[in-house]
């Protein structure tokens, strides 16, 4: 089996994509991250190009119609999706790239580079530390809050398609356990 090229974290809304994702990139200098576009406003201390590529509903809406886009999805209002053009860069460079995305958006990568993509899943290690780490955010209102919950469930439904499952419990283990498959699958 060769190594896998495209590394995809998914988990639901405060499952601790962002903070592993970091990690990874940190432990492994040589791979690169995938910045997803979107519609929504940026939060401070968000970087367009960098965080996301913050994009007006018109021109992201061109970008579906042109077929530019490997996955998109619209989510609570705003759209969110994955450069056809920034992933094919990666590949084309021989370099591997990690994803944070939603687990359709991680499903929709796989099947469109089976050989190269892995997918990881980490699944919060109950229903009430979820809600914990999301009101601990504080960026959430209470609609949004119950939003994003029905959509958690969901999502960990659909977790069984994924290579891996790792319970985020505790940090440092989490890290140590993501780090891991990269190594196994991708160096």
């Amino acid at each position: 089996m060769g190594k896998k090229r495209l590394v995809a974290i998914s988990a639901p809304s405060g499952g601790g994509k962002s903070v592993v994702t970091r990690h990874i990139l940190n432990k492994f200098p040589n791979v690169i991250f995938s910045v997803s576009a979107t519609t929504r406003q940026s939060r401070p201390n968000e970087i367009d190009g960098k965080d996301y590529f913050f994009l007006t509903k018109e021109k992201f809406e061109e970008l579906i119609k042109h077929n530019e886009l490997i996955e998109w999805e619209e989510l609570f209002g705003n759209y969110y999706g994955t450069l056809k053009s920034e992933v094919q860069k990666a590949i084309d460079n021989n370099r591997t790239m990690l994803f944070d995305i939603d687990v359709k958006g991680a499903l929709s990568l796989k099947k469109h580079y089976p050989d190269d993509t892995i997918l990881i899943f980490l699944a919060p290690p109950s229903k009430e530390v979820l809600i914990e780490r999301l009101k601990k955010r504080g960026t959430e209102s209470e609609e949004q809050l119950k939003n994003r919950l029905a959509r958690a469930e969901m999502e960990i439904s659909m977790s069984k398609d994924f290579d891996y499952i790792v319970v985020n419990d505790i940090l440092d283990e989490t890290l140590q356990k993501v780090e891991q498959i990269f190594i196994e699958n991708c160096q």
